[in-house]
C-alpha cells in the first residue's frame, strides 16, 4: 500500500511521520486511539484531521511494528 496521507519531512518535526504535513506526528493520533479516545473525540481534537488520516495512522502503525521485533516480557 501506498501511504497518501502519511509525510515524513527532515525539515519538519524531525523527519518524524505526520499526518499530511499537519505537523500532527501518527505516533500521537495512534496513542490517542490506543488511550481509548474514539475517531469523533481524536477528530474533535484535531479539527484538521479526516477519519481517512485516522485509518490510514493506525494501518501504518501496523505496517511499522510488521517491519520489526518488539521485546515482549517471557511469561
Amino acid at each position: 500500500m501506498k501511504f497518501t496521507r502519511i509525510t515524513v519531512n527532515p525539515k519538519k518535526m524531525g523527519g518524524v511521520p505526520c499526518i499530511r504535513d499537519l505537523r500532527i506526528p501518527v505516533a500521537t493520533v495512534v496513542g490517542m486511539f490506543a488511550e481509548g479516545m474514539r475517531e469523533q473525540e481524536i477528530l474533535e481534537a484535531f479539527p484538521n484531521l479526516e477519519i481517512e488520516d485516522i485509518q490510514e495512522a493506525l494501518y501504518y502503525a501496523a505496517q511499522a511494528v510488521r517491519e520489526r521485533e518488539l521485546p515482549l516480557l517471557s511469561a
